[in-house]
């Protein structure tokens, strides 16, 4: 059989099965009109399911900082950031990013997954732990396993737990490092950051927080070591540029020799071509916007907490709300009723959520109209009646 038959056939296999299960992927090609208004297929729709929480994608001083950088510095950085591709606009965000975070320094890369891909790896080794809540991003996980180290995975947000595993295994170790989500994406929740670097200081461990969806929303927009007024130094921030921000990228930021050290010697920052200037100077821009109008970075909190009180839910601790319906099917069938409404939530499956944990994902924008944040309010509660009564039944 020629190889290119037997690979054919091979995911032509794997396919099938995913699809009786309700778990192939498919990509839809969306076009965004404008911060929560999009079209597929023909149908436009209030789309509740971006990441886009401040509408920065589409705000024009954000575009019109990303065309004049382009029309300065060109459409790409040309190469790696450690040859020619460090254009100046870096270090401005740089400096603004360490600013916003409270540390003294910071370094951008090409995305939040290569920041963690890069990162773990380069500060842990074989010698060392990484202990993972649960629940912490794909990305997370794949930077502790190629890091080498011994792996240890705490249950969500349980500190008993993280004690346990670091009163069993730390002394077992040359260096630990504790890793989470500050906002974890699929649930919406917060860690409990100040419990966390409470337990690391006293397990002599480091804290690793991934802001990817805690900047620009929670704590004035600062993320979520600075929830409810805190300043929580923890001495690894890392976080995306392309969700609240509204751009594009990855960045850590800590101390200025742990920032040196992995400008010399993290891998997917050494052999990765620099962001685009379009995307850094969006970036700036952004940053400038929400650090000027903590109010403004506000909003898709508040809108998140209209949704959960109109619909009779626990107040919300971010953007993000679930409505964990559980079964693959009734989930699909949810996002579909929701479609027929104009609204757009895709449903959320294993293996991204473990299983029987599927689930409508929302997530608020500051552009959301709070007509739309109603109206899907009234037919989530027709799709959570419909859940009891089936669970009656």
């Amino acid at each position: 059989m020629p190889k290119q038959q037997s690979l054919d056939e091979f995911t032509a296999g794997k396919l099938r099965v995913l699809e009786k299960r309700n778990l192939r992927r498919h990509i839809v090609s969306t076009e965004m009109v404008d911060a929560v208004q999009v079209i597929r297929d023909g149908q436009q729709f209030v789309s509740f399911c971006g990441n886009d929480y401040l509408g920065l994608t589409q705000h024009p001083k954000i575009k019109e900082a990303a065309i004049a950088a382009t029309e300065k510095f060109g459409v790409g950085s040309g190469a790696s950031r450690l040859v020619t591709g460090s254009h100046p606009l870096f270090d401005e965000l740089e400096a603004k990013l360490a600013r916003l975070k409270g540390t003294e320094d910071a370094v951008v890369m090409g995305s939040g997954y290569l920041t963690n891909m890069g990162v773990l790896p380069t500060l842990i080794g074989a010698q060392d732990a990484i202990i993972v809540d649960e629940l912490s991003h794909a990305c997370i996980l794949t930077g502790s396993h190629l890091s080498g180290s011994r792996e240890y995975i705490y249950r969500h947000n349980d500190l008993d737990h993280l004690k346990e595993l670091l009163t069993e295994n730390r002394s077992n170790h040359r260096n630990c490092l504790i890793v989470t989500d500050g906002v974890f994406s699929m649930d919406g929740d917060l860690a409990p950051v100040k419990e966390l670097l409470e337990i690391a200081d006293m397990y002599d461990a480091w804290l690793m927080t991934d802001d990817a969806h805690g900047i620009g929303v929670v704590g004035g927009g600062r993320g979520s070591c600075f929830v409810g007024g805190q300043h929580l130094k923890v001495p690894l921030q890392m976080g995306t540029l392309s969700k609240a921000i509204g751009s594009y990228g990855g960045y850590l930021c800590a101390s200025r020799p742990v920032v040196d050290f992995i400008r010399t010697r993290c891998r997917t920052l050494i052999y990765s071509t620099g962001l685009s200037p379009a995307s850094v100077a969006a970036a700036i821009a952004a940053i400038d916007l929400i650090e000027a109008d903590p109010e403004f970075a506000a909003l898709p909190l508040r809108k998140a907490q209209d949704f959960t009180s109109a619909v009779g839910m626990p107040a919300a601790a971010s953007p993000i709300v679930p409505i964990i319906l559980g079964d693959t099917e009734r989930t699909m069938s949810a996002a579909r009723l929701l479609e027929e409404q104009d609204l757009l939530v895709v449903a959320i499956r294993p293996p991204t959520v473990p299983i029987g944990k599927a689930r409508l994902r929302i997530t608020f924008s500051a552009a959301h109209d709070d007509q739309d944040i109603a109206r899907l309010a009234d037919i989530m509660k027709q799709i959570l009646s419909q859940q009891e009564e089936n669970r009656g039944d």
